[in-house]
């Protein structure tokens, strides 16, 4: 994110904005205004900044990353550009048109540019983003510049993240805007601009932002992941019980999801959670299925989330022992079964007088032709909880197994009927077993 050329008026318009000027203080105090330098949703061009080094730049850093066997993702925002960005002055067409008097009755929703009206991009759900204009995504031009648009970041990357994903399907487009976008086509937005750039560019990624329970429309539209803000908010807000009901999902719509603990919008997972249900909560997202995301700044337990239109952030002394947690935790998830391998949910039970086995939650790992291979197991609540977990997995049975802790390095031998009926667990409040699975032989 923030590659693209950002927004002179973006900034101009966020330097004028009191709210905005209040969240730069309370994030950096005594910022100056040489540090407000745009939001990255606030595209003046997708043209990578020249601060940056320009296209020679970016393509000097996705070589440079390729040689770390990694890919480069970058942000495309379908839903508004900025009030200067060309198009607005070459294709007023391709965006949602207002009046002199919807400007005269709602100034804080539509914005002169030129000699037309534009409305200000917004989502149903919350006033209208002052600094952009809304790009009308019922419009066949819009369209047909989008796909040109993403096959231009294609040629540059090797995947895109889609800001607001949700907002160009129909039914939410329409809702939103209603008769101002004129008539609904026959087709989406989504399946037409991916189908075509990825018979372009095979292998390319799409990931969706995605809120609202949409996750499941936007992969049926062609997204190969979305991300997974439901999980965030059942470790945020609810417990054990309602994580696991949400793991119980089918995979192949799990496989599709995109996991994570923090992101640009979210607080600080340091800031929000105690420092043991941070570490709970990261080994729960970190061992799913799917694709997982690590923020910037996560590992070092920053507290500060610094908006968007900032160029820095305060110092912030970093937090070793969270930074040891995670490389203990990244030194297991190297194992390829994390990737490669078969994911499945575990359950769980108890005897008369306990109840505090549902507040265990348990999963496991396997590859092809290695038999079972990793077993997590994280305790969700602020108390003791014990109780049996078990796999689902019958080639368990009659073998001895050898079981290493990523977490304590301790080494446990059990049977395989214990793994496959119910292995007996206690876990302190929060903490966590990452087991290495491994058959004993004779």
């Amino acid at each position: 994110m923030g590659v693209w050329e950002r927004s002179p008026a973006g900034i101009a318009i966020a330097l004028r904005n009191h709210a905005l000027l209040a969240d730069f203080e309370r994030a950096l105090p005594g910022f100056a205004t040489e540090d407000v330098v745009g939001s990255p949703y606030c595209v003046r061009d997708y043209t990578v900044a020249g601060a940056l080094g320009g296209p020679e730049g970016l393509a000097s850093a996705r070589e440079a990353l390729a040689k770390r066997g990694l890919g480069l993702i970058l942000d495309f925002v379908p839903n508004h550009v900025a009030p200067d960005h060309p198009w607005t002055r070459v294709h007023p067409e391709y965006f949602v048109q207002g009046s002199d008097d919807d400007l005269q009755r709602d100034p804080a929703s539509f914005v002169r540019v030129g000699d037309r009206v534009l409305a200000n991009g917004r989502d149903p759900y919350f006033p209208a983003w002052p600094d952009v204009v809304q790009l009308n995504a019922f419009s066949p031009d819009l369209r047909r510049a989008a796909v040109e648009t993403v096959g231009a970041i294609a040629e540059q990357a090797d995947g895109v993240r889609c800001d607001m994903a949700m907002l160009m399907m129909n039914d939410v487009f329409e809702r939103t805007w209603g008769e101002r976008a004129g008539p609904r086509p026959g087709d989406e937005y989504w399946p037409t601009l991916i189908d075509v750039v990825e018979s372009d560019h095979p292998g390319f990624v799409f990931l969706a932002e995605a809120y609202w329970d949409l996750e499941y429309a936007l992969q049926q539209q062609g997204f190969d992941y979305c991300y997974d803000k439901r999980l965030y908010d059942r470790l945020e807000h609810e417990g054990a019980e309602s994580v696991r009901g949400h793991l119980t999902a089918d995979v192949g719509y799990q496989q599709g999801l995109l996991r994570f603990l923090e992101n640009h919008d979210e607080p600080r997972a340091a800031a929000t959670f105690a420092p043991r249900k941070n570490r709970a909560a990261a080994v729960t997202t970190l061992t799913q299925t799917g694709a997982r995301l690590v923020y910037e700044g996560q590992l070092e337990g920053r507290k500060v989330r610094p908006p968007v239109f900032l160029s820095r952030r305060p110092a912030e002394e970093p937090d070793t022992d969270l930074r040891a947690f995670y490389e203990r935790l990244f030194a297991a998830l190297r194992d390829p079964v994390f990737r490669g391998g078969d994911w499945q949910l575990g359950d769980r039970s108890g005897w008369e007088g306990n109840d505090t086995w549902q507040n265990l939650v348990g999963w496991g790992w396997r590859g092809d032709g290695r038999g079972p291979g990793k077993l997590v197991v994280v305790n969700l609540s602020d108390a003791p909880a014990s109780g049996h977990v078990s796999l689902p997995w019958d080639d368990l049975v009659g073998r001895a197994w050898r079981l290493v802790d990523a977490r304590t390095d301790e080494v446990y031998e059990r049977s395989g009927d214990d793994l496959r009926n119910g292995l007996f667990v206690s876990l302190d409040p929060c903490e966590w077993h990452l087991f290495d699975l491994r058959p004993l032989e004779g």
